[in-house]
């Protein structure tokens, strides 16, 4: 074995450090292997981080990698309840340990577990978002925090459950409530979060069933008719008319005339009711409820002839 020079003689730091961890065939072994590696001292980390910022030593690097792949081992045990393979969790928190081991600043007064958990979490975290689901269930960065945390706090609202009721799978509202006033986030944003963790994914392509005959599958009434080249001109035409030609309408018409079309027509209440009635139009103008209405029906007509000559 050939031991790093500058390293005391038991430290398992040799030219090729992977050569001390069996194959991935075995994972058990790894682990059993990965335990058993010695760790460093704080004197002997620092004098491998310097060796690898100063001199782009490979050598030092695989030294203070091989004494954390217990750390990642350690953390990828926690992500076990999503049901992704062990192995994997434990290559990608390889992977954010390779990255923390290249960033690693020893003159930062940090030991480099500390420093490193942050870049394996973030690994597996970004392999559970991509794998999890084929449907990305998070992706900005507060819903991550709540995907990760959600998990979490429904198992332990399970587990303190006073009707021991541990098979219940929605949380009630005062324990939405806990979690979102925890999270800082929206109650909305718990419930849409929960429902996302809940549901499956779906096949959209229909599959062949036993007879042969062609399945039927989501895609059959999920086809998007809007992206239709004709619908798409019709949408443009309609939003265009909605807009512009209304408001080019409401210029040809009086005073009087825009106002009692845009108050019967175009005036909606914060209750979700319409404007002004004929009614109390009439009240405003001193004039009759049915003289409303005339001065209605003539404007609509004038603004349906403006709005014919602007398409």
């Amino acid at each position: 074995m050939t031991v790093l020079s500058g390293a005391p003689a038991n430290q398992l730091a040799v030219a090729n450090p992977w050569s001390m961890v069996p194959s991935l065939g075995n994972l058990d072994a790894y682990i059993s292997a990965a335990n058993r590696l010695p760790l460093l001292t704080q004197e002997e980390e620092q004098t491998y981080a310097r060796r690898l910022r100063d001199h782009n030593d490979l050598e030092a690097a695989g030294a203070l990698i091989l004494s954390h792949l217990r750390l990642v081992i350690s953390i990828s045990r926690q992500y076990l309840g999503y049901g992704l393979p062990h192995g994997d969790l434990i290559q990608e928190g390889n992977v954010g340990l390779m990255k923390a081991v290249k960033r690693f600043d020893p003159d930062q007064g940090v030991r480099l577990v500390s420093y490193a958990m942050h870049w394996i979490k973030a690994e597996i975290h970004e392999y559970i978002l991509k794998n999890w689901r084929m449907v990305k269930v998070a992706t900005t960065k507060a819903q991550r925090k709540l995907f990760f945390n959600l998990r979490s706090m429904k198992q332990g609202f399970k587990a303190d459950s006073a009707d021991g009721d541990t098979h219940r799978d929605t949380l009630s509202s005062d324990e939405v409530s806990q979690v979102a006033s925890r999270l800082n986030v929206k109650p909305e944003e718990v419930l849409e979060m929960e429902t996302r963790m809940s549901g499956g994914d779906v096949l959209l392509d229909p599959s062949p069933s036993d007879d042969g005959d062609e399945g039927f599958g989501p895609i059959a009434y999920l086809a998007d008719a809007s992206q239709e080249p004709t619908a798409q001109l019709e949408s443009r035409q309609r939003d265009r008319l909605s807009t512009d030609g209304i408001s080019t309408a409401l210029a040809t018409l009086d005073d009087r005339s825009r106002r009692i079309v845009e108050e019967r027509w175009l005036k909606v209440n914060d209750d979700g009711s319409g404007g002004m009635t004929l009614h109390e139009l009439a009240e405003v103008y001193k004039v009759s409820a049915e003289r409303i209405r005339q001065i209605e029906v003539a404007a609509m007509k004038k603004m349906k002839k403006a709005l014919a000559d602007f398409a």
